[in-house]
């Protein structure tokens, strides 16, 4: 059996048994704090060396930056204009590893119109931009995965996205990108993680490090971990500590009882919104997204399954982390600045989900976030410990990679990264299952529109989803208010992706709580229905989960309704989290 494949990557609630027990007891080689893409691809890279791993999230994987992203995977076009030349081709090259063998049923070559409003400057200055960011990414395409460039007239711009104004345009540059479902991907970075034999906690939050003597420059030892989903507690104990925490960065250096020097991590609200794909005329030939500028940023429409993503917003947020809100002020910027391109006007009436999430930007001599750095930064404040943050999401690997990198530098021996060419749970075999919908569909005797939809979530690991339905066909049926999904996807969230609470599954293991005007309440009761046959929920405490995520919508549906950040917070905290209550 191949490290990283098969029974070894479920996360299975006897698997966070077991590995509950192996922490408590056992003193890992590096021990990484935050289930987001980074401390995931940190975990895999350290194991996949050969090194005994712990990782620890506080709530799900995923839960906070890593599944509210803009579902892209890009060399950052824009950052060509600030001359973060080496960024944008680091980027490139990950996106060319992501497509090609990482993760290349996660992760899809996607067209852009970058729209033109004057004839002849503006398709040179951005021309030459996108032919550089071309060539740049052309070093790294063994296969041309991601197509070259081509200039669009007018008409063949109208004739792509006939959505689009005609007086706003005249032309179009189209260029190639790549898409990810960002929770899903890391989600098969922790699986994988775990095939390589790491211990993977989610629901364990770090509330202090254990420190080698009493003075501010003590080494770290490891971590005193609270379980959320029992109340206990448990000290992890660890040869190197990781923290990868992005915007709860500070909360590290308040356990050190000092600030970690050179590594100041500022919040940046970015707020997405998801109409369908009714709502705008994108062509009915292969979707293209849009890339627009705006005053203070850029502005994105993409396509996403049987919606358009629009986002994103670009400001400080001082507010509470956990829960960043999106204000009717978010939302009206977003509507006012697509509104100006489109032929049909979009509203608030047309918008189905609303999420916002924090970039962990590195702090710069600027107060404005759009200009502070995407790079990554690795410090260690202390022996023993690491931190790392900043980055973009596609570049997260590479930021693993020099986290490991540091933490192992005391290690005698210690292999390098191997994760460069390294399949996720998902793609080993994508490339023998791919094309094989209409023969999965027949001999599961499930319709070949949700076999499709199977592969693009879960890959190779399709057979282990239909498997569920060939052994009781009532998992077969489609989810109440969330026709694109089985019920056999609940019950393979729970016994092999480590989904613990409703809100796991409806936000994070599927996108029903954005991708439904509902916003899966509908859904709820018999998810988690299907989730109590795995867990064994009695019925008070199915109840609690339902009531929990149903105050979650509400509480969300009131912030969007607030003037400013500061009232929109307010009301999101008006839903505790599910996780407070232990």
């Amino acid at each position: 059996m191949h490290p990283g494949e098969t029974d070894r990557t479920l996360l299975s609630p006897e698997r966070r048994r077991a590995d509950r027990a192996r922490l408590a007891t056992d003193v890992v080689d590096v021990l990484v704090i935050g289930g987001g893409v980074t401390g995931a691809g940190a975990a895999l890279d350290a194991a996949s060396r050969g090194l005994s791993v712990g990782l620890l999230e506080a709530r799900d994987w995923a839960a906070g930056t890593s599944s509210r992203s803009s579902k892209l995977i890009h060399g950052g076009l824009r950052y060509l204009e600030q001359m973060a030349f080496p960024l944008v081709h680091e980027a490139l090259k990950e996106r060319a590893r992501l497509v090609r063998t990482i993760a290349p049923h996660l992760v899809r070559p996607l067209p852009f119109l970058l729209p033109l409003t004057s004839p002849v400057w503006h398709r040179a200055y951005y021309g030459a931009g996108v032919a550089l960011y071309d060539a740049m990414g052309a070093a790294f395409a063994r296969d041309r995965a991601i197509p070259r460039h081509r200039h669009l007239s007018r008409r063949r711009t109208l004739q792509a996205f006939p959505g689009l104004r005609r007086d706003a345009v005249r032309g179009a540059i189209k260029y190639w990108d790549a898409q990810v479902d960002d929770a899903r991907h890391t989600l098969a970075v922790v699986r994988t993680a775990a095939g390589y034999g790491a211990s993977v906690l989610s629901s364990a939050r770090v509330v202090g490090l254990l420190r080698d003597g009493d003075g501010p420059d003590a080494a770290v030892i490891g971590a005193e971990v609270a379980d959320l989903t029992d109340g206990s507690s448990f000290t992890v104990r660890a040869r190197s500590v990781i923290a990868a925490t992005g915007v709860w960065s500070d909360d590290v250096g308040a356990m050190l009882g000092v600030s970690a020097p050179s590594l100041k991590v500022r919040a940046s609200k970015g707020v997405h919104l998801l109409v369908p794909k009714a709502a705008i005329d994108g062509g009915d030939v292969g979707p293209n997204g849009l890339i627009l500028r705006t005053p203070t940023s850029v502005l994105f429409v993409i396509p996403w399954a049987e919606q358009w993503i629009v986002g994103t917003t670009d400001t400080p947020w001082k507010l509470d982390r956990d829960h960043p809100a999106a204000s009717s002020a978010d939302i009206e910027y977003l509507l006012e600045q697509v509104n100006r391109v489109l032929t049909r006007p979009l509203s608030t009436e047309d918008i189905v989900g609303v999420y916002a999430g924090l970039r962990p930007l590195l702090a710069g001599e600027s107060d404005e976030t759009s200009r502070l750095s995407r790079e990554h930064a690795v410090v260690m404040p202390v022996p023993g410990l690491v931190l790392v943050a900043g980055g973009k999401y596609t570049t997260y690997r590479v930021m693993a990679a020099d986290a490991v990198d540091a933490a192992v530098e005391r290690l005698p021996g210690a292999p390098r990264s191997r994760t460069a060419e390294l399949p996720l749970v998902g793609a080993r075999r994508w490339a023998g299952v791919r094309d094989r919908a209409p023969a999965l569909a027949s001999g599961y005797g499930v319709p070949q529109e949700a076999v499709e939809r199977l592969l693009r979530r879960h890959g190779d690991q399709v057979t282990a989803v239909l498997d569920l339905v060939r052994a009781d066909p009532t998992l077969g049926r489609p989810l109440p208010g969330a026709p694109h999904h089985l019920a056999a996807e609940v019950i393979h969230a729970v016994t092999a992706e480590g989904a613990l609470h409703l809100d796991d599954v409806l936000t994070r293991r599927t996108r029903i709580s954005i991708e439904t005007p509902h916003r899966g309440v509908e859904s709820a009761p018999e998810v988690a229905r299907l989730m109590a046959t795995v867990h064994g929920w009695e019925d008070d405490f199915l109840a609690r989960e339902i009531a929990h995520y149903e105050a979650r919508v509400a509480a969300e549906r009131e912030s969007q309704r607030m003037p400013d950040d500061r009232t929109a917070d307010a009301a999101r905290l008006g839903a505790p989290d599910v996780r407070a209550g232990v």
